[in-house]
């Protein structure tokens, strides 16, 4: 196969995950001309049309969607064996992608990672925070960050924390005007900050357990957000309940400015966990900042 048949399908990569002409021609060092030609050389060659142009967007054919989740992780692949090669003879360096929850990056992540950044300076991390289950292959990111152990087969979990513990708080005058629910039926009759999921659509449900028994409670409330961050703040603001994650409120909860309630219903769940491909041969830089970053023993 001619090597520029390889350039026009890393191109074409390029171009899908990029959606845009304009930044694959400035990844790929090529003028946007020179790529709009070779794509319309590759569709030509394939008798296929891969890639869907509007004026605005650029999105992939169904016939595209097979032909990238084809290709992607095999120039993955060779490109982190490329880095794995030329690392044995260097010092951890590169760019490691992780896909996580914003309160896990700066509760959990980020207090960690500071050691490795100073360590190691050849290294570079970026993260992307999301409240999605993520395709970290598909998006090209190292590591992804869920709630549990359980992962894909194909995928490596490291325990970041034993465990999660969640809370239910107000604020003390919340609680001077509302009663402390005896039990969780008691919900229905106070207002909360809620959560929607991507991954779900619906208002989340908490989810509260007490001595094996396990329940789903929808709290009414007026205010709706996507992050754990704007409930918060809505919580300390006096606007209702929350349910959060303890770290996101041990500082007030110790300072006064917010109160548990329904303690013995607090759920606690197995902790968060990074997790990446096992398939693909790990660069010295990602094993580096998965060593600086999972769960160590007291």
């Amino acid at each position: 196969m001619p090597r520029r048949y390889y350039d026009d399908l890393f191109s074409f990569v390029t171009i899908a995950r990029e959606g845009s002409f304009t930044r694959a021609a400035a990844q790929l060092g090529v003028s946007q001309s020179a790529l709009s030609q070779s794509m319309k050389s590759l569709e030509q060659r394939l008798g296929l049309r891969l890639l869907a142009r509007n004026t605005r967007s650029i999105s992939t054919t169904e016939a595209g969607d097979r032909l990238l989740a084809l290709l992607g992780p095999r120039f993955a692949d060779i490109e982190a064996e490329v880095a794995e090669l030329q690392s044995q003879q260097q010092r951890p360096a590169g760019t490691i992608r992780i896909n996580t929850f914003d309160f896990v990056a700066e509760y959990i992540l980020w207090p960690r990672l500071e050691a490795v950044i100073e360590q190691y300076p050849d290294i570079t991390v970026e993260i992307a925070t999301d409240y999605g289950l993520t395709d970290i292959v598909a998006s090209r990111f190292d590591i992804g960050v869920r709630l549990g152990p359980s992962v894909e087969q194909d995928m490596i979990a490291v325990a970041l924390q034993a465990e999660q513990r969640m809370v239910i708080v107000g604020t003390p005058s919340y609680f001077a005007k509302n009663d402390h629910p005896r039990i969780p039926a008691d919900l229905a009759h106070h207002r909360a900050a809620n959560l929607r999921l991507p991954t779900r659509g619906a208002i989340y449900a908490w989810e509260l357990e007490n001595g094996g028994e396990a329940i789903d409670v929808r709290v009414p409330g007026r205010l709706v957000f996507d992050t754990l961050y704007q409930i918060r703040h809505a919580v300390r603001r006096g606007y209702g309940l929350g349910f959060l994650p303890i770290e996101m409120a041990a500082a007030d909860i110790e300072a006064g400015r917010l109160h548990t309630t329904l303690d013995d219903w607090a759920p606690t769940w197995p902790g968060h966990h990074l997790y990446y491909p096992s398939r693909r041969q790990s660069s010295r830089a990602l094993r580096t900042v998965v060593e600086g970053l999972k769960l160590r023993p007291d």
